[in-house]
């Protein structure tokens, strides 16, 4: 019996164990008065549709006091090298085009016909052509303003919700005929966004 007992608090206690640990790593926020998913969204970085689905919540209704688990946000890492290419290819272009730049990225992170890490979406080659310009002309490796780390930002909150752009092009200078058959989501300053 004793046996029996010391083997039922070993589980018990690794259970426990467990599941701290597992909280322990899970971020914890509580809703202050004026928070909305959108703002919590983006200062922790990860996904509004994500923060609702992790917490199981069907409506934006929030409680000041209430719980929230944060889900597992970008990396510093893949945020500097998604702000670094919206800088280099946003550059001049309205704050919503920048935005819309670093949400193609994501998207194609998301889309099963591209790679699934941002990394490997920005460095990404076919048919011997890297995906994006300022990879192949190093402009990559130029540091990122302020803007373009906010419009990662707002792409990293925003993502899930828009119209699925995988592409985007400038119609003066992009001389390729398929990327023009694509279909067009949206015209932001001088670039077409398509899919």
């Amino acid at each position: 019996m004793r046996k029996l007992l010391a083997l039922a608090s070993l589980f018990v206690a690794t259970i426990f164990v467990s599941t701290t640990e597992t909280f322990a790593q899970t971020t914890v926020h509580y809703v202050k008065q004026g928070e909305t998913f959108w703002t919590i969204a983006k200062h922790y970085n990860v996904p509004l549709l994500e923060l609702q689905r992790i917490n199981q919540k069907q409506t934006d209704v929030l409680f000041v006091g209430e719980t929230l688990r944060i889900p597992q946000p970008i990396s510093q890492a893949d945020k500097d090298l998604l702000a670094r290419l919206v800088h280099a290819e946003a550059k001049g272009e309205p704050f919503a085009g920048k935005v819309a730049v670093a949400t193609v990225a994501l998207n194609r992170v998301d889309h099963p016909n591209f790679p699934n890490t941002i990394r490997q979406v920005i460095y990404d080659r076919s048919g011997g052509y890297y995906a994006f310009t300022p990879v192949q002309n190093g402009e990559i490796n130029k540091p990122a303003d302020r803007e373009a780390y906010r419009a990662v930002e707002e792409a990293i909150a925003f993502r899930g919700l828009g119209s699925g752009s995988l592409y985007f092009y400038n119609p003066k200078t992009a001389k390729s005929e398929w990327i023009r058959s694509r279909q067009v989501t949206v015209i932001i300053g001088n670039h077409v966004f398509a899919k």
